[in-house]
């Protein structure tokens, strides 16, 4: 066997790597990773819609949904599905430009037999005649899904305004006009062209398991094999992507959702070559920064911009359409070109300024750092992430390829700044009040191609560099050489380090992950924050108002991987701190004085406002499920409120409002806190010290506010109907469980588990009623409950209704068939997933601090779990449902819309619907919490 050089990890990864190659030619990684419980597989093919048959657009997408129906060995269309889901596990897979990726994780016991299963897919796929005609009606619903998707139909207009001769230009998701025909002729071009495309020589495969090296090796040697190398080699065109002639344009299009945003889009050469140096990664920092003196600062002390982000675009074989995308503000789209002329101004400051070393060593001393102190991510996402890697980098690169930066090379980083200027740009400009004459494909996206003017290019192409636009300082915030402290942890959880009237910190050192960063949570309660519509309008206003407000001073901060958040709940506000403890406490101390400040101007409350108001009014257009999904919690959250409700109240609203509503708001409030990662316990019991102090300056102690949930019991089958502008119907069937206890959590949990493979193969793959199929273990203030879910191109909500009930009746018989073998092996992938192994410390400190927010102040919860899915059997499952869902007056929430092609349907009526929310919460009964 050949010799390959090692692949170079991280001083903190644990596990053990090696590449292979296969005599078929399949390359292959297997990881080692003995701490894990769960195992993984990725395989990664080089075929992608850019190579779909001209007259087939969507065929490789096609194929990819084939793969999963059944094969010679394992016929049945749902076994696979079915399999992973019984074990623990979860499975998906994607079609992208050049390659399609199939992944799945599952427990690490049924590895053998998932990967026996797997690898059916690329040595003998049934491609089932029956199946064609149903999986295309699949394919039909995924594009219906996307139709109003704003992504969806800018991407489909830049396919059109580029070179029809690039592979770019094809319509990649296919539908049932582009696949349509005779289901035996299209089974024979799927044949056709599977066989000629898909092949070992073009497959990467990763494995991820707690397994020796040498027995991954023999497993995958048996079972991958097989899978014929027809020594295929890829040849795209080479074509420009974009010609001379298609350069120097302006692209307006009119998006569904409200927003106005510029692109200006440069044309550059294929990147792998560069992923070594990484020379645009390194322009980017610098363009894309937002301390003061930045392009972004200045454009918003201007008024014009609100946000910007560089680097972002399209690439491929022969191409990368590098960008810089601006979210503008009224004012930034009425002053376009001057938007464009500081774009070319920091650019021209780059080239004069901006190519030093030391600036590029900060950059690259800072993924030094990120690289060293990996945290380890799932087997899922890794096996995922280095099967892809594998296509890009060399062998010893696969991990280290994303974070390599070797040398600056100075003419290179100035050919690529060079290429960023108006011979070699186009714009591209998304806003209601586009000019437009054309309408795109498929999507209907009205759009319009123009050149620029002459007058605009000559502007652009002499710019004399302002004097307010300023690189960046060197940056405080980065610890040179980070180390985590060898100090063991006195507890095996969190324990109380700090308390008094209003207030409580809790802490745990870690001593497993050994990296020095922390994750700090302060989570602040008052009875002020969401009481009605109102206030929680202006809570969310103070929030982006501080992250705004914020954004400058802490800007480097986030650089040196000191990162925030800060976001509203129920009860109030959360701050979440994470990253190198160095640092942490000065950039908390940071936020905490700016937060005091409050020196919020009217421009910068306008601006905001107005995002906010857009942002809210934009949720009309998202898809039905999603909007049902946001109408849930409302429905059930005494303070949730509908987006366009606290719409009503922020129009109304002013400066003085808000700053009346901060005061308000720390009158009285409640502090609970979450110290952990690399923090010594008297460390954090200084910080309680001086948070006390400083709560006491502002506020007076007060007790944790409640959340109260609607408690539905005895309620029957509550309907919601929403009005919603889509083609698709959707539905939301919630069930909720009347205590909150350890037994309930588990027998909904595995209620789910053990339905989720079944209803999706029942109403997905068999009764084709929409792509968006799925029932999910959903808990709203720690009450278990269980949602099915269908969105529909197809079928109205009374049908849909019909079916969920229908489906539910049967399963009863469903459970009675299973073995006992598998019942046991069902439960067993339950406990499995719910006793995952935290893989790194923002896993683990998400987990702690859910625990505090379900008062599980032990810690103990999945273990309490776990005990009572042990003792469940068929018939508990059995009993339940008889008692509580099968008959169609049970107690539930059934939320719905009625989608614009189904209006000729039966109508889902009742005489328990729910008019008016407002009333409906205010008489409800309630759970406290």
């Amino acid at each position: 066997m050949p010799e390959f050089p090692a692949v170079y990890k991280s001083q903190n990864d644990h596990r053990q790597y090696q590449y292979r190659v296969l005599n078929n030619q399949l390359r292959v990684l297997l990881v080692e990773d003995m701490q894990s419980n769960q195992a993984a597989a990725s395989m990664a093919v080089s075929v992608g819609h850019f190579d779909d048959p001209v007259e087939r657009p969507g065929m490789a997408h096609f194929l990819e949904h084939m793969l999963f129906l059944g094969t010679e060995k394992y016929p049945d269309s749902g076994e696979y599905h079915a399999y992973i889901n019984q074990h623990g596990g979860s499975n998906n897979a994607w079609t992208g430009t050049e390659q399609t990726n199939f992944f799945y994780s599952i427990n690490a016991e049924a590895l053998e037999g998932s990967l026996d299963r797997f690898s059916q897919f690329f040595i003998a796929p049934k491609f089932d005649l029956e199946l064609v005609d149903r999986e295309r009606q699949a394919i039909e619903s995924e594009f219906s899904l996307k139709l109003k998707d704003d992504i969806r139909r800018v991407y489909q207009v830049q396919k059109e305004t580029v070179n029809p001769k690039h592979p770019f230009s094809k319509f990649s998701v296919g539908n049932q006009t582009t696949l349509a025909g005779k289901q035996a002729d299209i089974r024979d071009e799927l044949l056709a062209f599977y066989q000629q495309h898909y092949s070992a020589n073009i497959m990467t495969l990763c494995v991820v398991a707690p397994r020796p090296i040498a027995e991954l090796d023999t497993i995958v040697k048996k079972y991958f094999s097989d899978i014929i190398n027809r020594n295929v080699s890829k040849h795209y065109p080479q074509e420009a992507m974009i010609t001379k002639d298609q350069r120097q344009k302006h692209i307006q299009i009119v998006p569904l959702k409200d927003q106005k945003r510029v692109s200006i889009c440069f044309s550059l050469p294929e990147i792998d070559q560069f992923y070594k140096r990484k020379p645009l990664t390194f322009i980017s920092h610098l363009l894309g920064n937002e301390s003061p003196g930045s392009l972004l600062s200045y454009l918003k002390v201007q008024g014009l911009a609100n946000n910007l982000s560089a680097g972002g675009g399209v690439n491929g074989y022969n191409f990368k359409d590098y960008s810089i995308s601006i979210q503008l503000t009224d004012k930034g789209f009425a002053e376009l070109d001057e938007v464009v002329t500081c774009v070319f101004e920091y650019i021209e400051l780059i080239k004069q300024q901006g190519v030093q070393a030391w600036r590029y060593q900060e950059r690259a001393n800072l993924l030094d750092t990120a690289f060293r102190f990996q945290e380890q991510i799932k087997t899922l996402d890794l096996a995922s992430h280095l099967s892809i890697n594998m296509h890009h980098y060399d062998i010893e690169d696969i991990i280290f390829g994303d974070y390599r930066m070797d040398e600056m090379l100075e003419d290179e980083t100035i050919q690529l700044l060079s290429m960023m200027s108006t011979t070699n740009m186009r714009l591209l400009t998304v806003a209601k009040e586009s000019q437009v004459d054309t309408q795109a494909k498929w999507y209907d996206t009205p759009y319009q191609v123009r050149s620029l003017q002459p007058q605009q290019i000559a502007k652009w192409s002499s710019v004399t560099v302002r004097d307010s636009l300023q690189l960046p300082e060197r940056n405080p915030f980065i610890v040179a050489n980070p180390q985590a402290r060898a100090d063991k942890s006195d507890t095996p959880v969190p324990t109380i380090v700090a308390e008094g009237e209003g207030y409580r910190i809790w802490h745990k050192k870690d001593d497993e992950f050994n990296v020095p960063k922390g994750h700090l949570y302060l989570s602040l309660d008052s009875d002020q924050a969401s009481s009605t519509p109102k206030q929680a309008a202006l809570t969310r206003l103070y929030v982006e108002m501080l992250i705004d407000y914020l954004t400058e001073p802490t800007y480097q901060a986030e650089v040196a991987g000191l990162n925030y958040n800060i976001y509203p709940h129920q009860g109030g506000i959360t701050l979440h701190l994470t990253g190198f403890t160095g640092n942490q406490e000065k950039l908390l101390t940071l936020i905490i004085n700016k937060a005091r400040e409050r020196n919020f101007t009217e421009q910068r409350f306008n601006m905001i406002k107005n995002q906010i108001l857009r942002s809210w009014n934009n949720v009309a257009q998202a898809k039905p499920i999603s909007q049902l999904f946001t109408s849930l919690t409302v429905s059930l959250q005494k303070r949730s409120f509908e987006p366009a409700r606290m719409a009503e109240e922020l129009t109304l609203l002013t400066l003085d409002d808000l700053h009346n509503h901060v005061s308000a708001f720390y009158k009285k409030v409640y502090l609970e806190g979450l110290v952990y990662g690399d923090w010594l316990v008297e460390e954090a019991q200084q910080l309680g010290k001086r948070l006390q102090h400083l709560l006491s300056l502002v506020t007076k102690p007060s007790a944790e506010s409640s959340r109260e949930l609607i408690n539905l019991d005895k309620r029957g089958s509550l309907l919601r109907e929403k009005a919603i502008s889509h083609q698709d119907s959707a539905i939301i069937v919630y069930y909720q469980s009347r205590m909150a206890t350890p037994e309930r959590v588990a027998l909904f949990s595995l209620l789910n588990h053990t339905m989720s493979s079944t209803f999706f193969h029942e109403l997905r793959t068999k009764q084709q009623l929409g792509y968006m199929v799925g029932t999910g273990y959903l808990p709203l203030n720690r009450h278990p409950g269980m949602i099915f879910y269908v969105q529909s191109p197809t079928t109205g909500p009374r049908q849909l209704l019909e079916a969920i009930d229908e489906f539910i009746a049967d399963f009863n018989y469903a459970v009675m068939q299973i073995t006992n073998e598998q019942w046991e092996s069902t439960k067993q992938g339950m406990i499995s997933q719910i006793m995952e192994h935290d893989t790194n410390l923002k896993t683990r400190s998400q987990r702690y601090w859910v625990s505090l927010g379900n008062r599980d102040y032990g810690f103990n919860q999945r273990e309490m779990v776990v005990a009572e899915v042990e003792k469940l059997t068929r018939a508990h499952l059995i009993k339940f449902m008889v008692a509580h869902m099968r008959s169609r007056d049970c107690d539930r929430l059934v939320l719905f819309n009625s989608g614009e092609q189904h209006h000729s349907q039966t109508s889902l009526r009742s005489d328990n619907m729910i008019v008016d929310l407002k009333t409906f919460k205010h008489q409800a009964d309630k759970f406290q919490f």
